[in-house]
């Protein structure tokens, strides 16, 4: 199975907490961040986007860096890792998205891809005079769809010319194109989310569920598959997990409860009524899994808490879900639970034997 990291480019990473670790996101953290993967023999890092945070005592992702930017930086002090940024199809052109990704492949060849976005928190985008109205809500996959063929014309054939609903392309041209493949992964869980991923993603990031759960995300992949089986194609599930270990099961209990008594209320109240604001899903599965308590401190994907041991066997049974491709991890301290990972789980692993080996 293979391992990424979601790295952290905003700040305070994924821990909505005043009790967790506090700290602002930088180039230099997140070079060490890749350098310390790397160098264990993980697979891929993510940089996110986020143009505006959550607020809150902690000021939750009020401090980002800019994807792209990052990436190209971090191309260059890397070897052997994937990379992906996000594009934030609202605020970037297809084809300037396009060179830009030719740009880092240049920097990194066939190490690079692109998670692609449809936006869904409105003051990200009104703040910048960039939201189209309401009506992307049920329109957005629709321009992403555009969107991605734009960018997959560009790359494999130096040209476009789509006259679609979103996009009027001229004869536009981009030279050189890529040495490889650029692969695309999206998160979309909606029906509409499902079926752009089958037609253009390599990859479908899935929220884990629940804590110290791994089989639950079963269902999840179950439905990335039976979508991607209707094009023919293959796409591989990436499941999204926080990892907090410590040397036993209680030390990391203890660690994540203390978490849990400094949730920042206002910031994640906040972000659950922005992502209510979307009325089209075809359920209201933003609102549940942003609700408190349970999960919501940590953006509420699935967590494993525990020994490095039981942490070590989770990501194991992880590793049999069918069609789970891999596990894009997250930390609640990115260096120290790197390290811990790569020296102390990751040996534990049999679904990492051919990195041991």
């Amino acid at each position: 199975m293979d391992i990424g990291v979601f790295i952290p480019i905003g700040n305070n990473g994924w821990l909505i907490s005043k009790n967790a670790p506090q700290y602002k996101p930088s180039f230099a953290l997140n070079k060490a961040v890749a350098q310390k993967a790397e160098a264990y023999g993980l697979d891929f890092l993510l940089s996110m986007i986020k143009l505006r945070g959550f607020g809150g005592e902690t000021q939750f992702w009020d401090y980002n860096l800019e994807s792209f930017t990052l990436m190209a930086g971090l191309a260059g002090v890397t070897e052997r890792i994937k990379l992906f940024a996000t594009a934030a199809s609202l605020v970037l052109p297809p084809a300037i998205m396009a060179r830009m990704a030719v740009t880092i492949d240049s920097i990194a060849p066939g190490r690079f891809g692109v998670n692609l976005i449809t936006g869904w928190q409105r003051p990200e985008y009104s703040q910048m005079g960039l939201w189209p109205g309401d009506e992307h809500f049920a329109s957005r996959y629709g321009h992403l769809s555009e969107y991605a063929q734009i960018a997959k014309e560009l790359w494999t054939t130096g040209r476009s010319d789509l006259k679609g609903e979103h996009f009027q392309m001229d004869d536009c041209r981009l030279l050189p194109m890529p040495e490889g493949k650029i692969q695309i992964v999206c998160a979309g869980q909606s029906d509409a989310g499902l079926a752009f991923m089958a037609e253009h993603a390599d990859y479908n990031f899935c929220l884990g569920v629940g804590i110290n759960t791994p089989l639950a995300v079963t269902e999840t992949t179950a439905r990335v598959q039976a979508a991607a089986a209707k094009t023919g194609r293959k796409v591989g599930a990436l499941g999204l997990y926080m990892i907090i270990a410590a040397e036993t099961d209680e030390e990391a209990m203890a660690r994540w409860n203390h978490y849990q008594e400094g949730a920042d209320v206002a910031a994640i109240t906040w972000m659950g009524d922005q992502a209510a604001a979307d009325k089209h899903s075809g359920e209201d599965t933003n609102s549940k899994r942003y609700a408190l308590p349970e999960g919501a401190i940590n953006f509420n994907m699935g967590t494993f808490v525990g020994s490095y041991a039981s942490v070590a066997r989770m990501l194991d049974e992880l590793s049999t879900v069918p069609g789970m491709a891999g596990a894009m991890l997250t930390f609640d301290d990115f260096l120290q639970g790197l390290d811990d990972f790569g020296q102390k789980i990751q040996p534990l692993m049999k679904s990492r034997n051919k990195v041991m080996a």
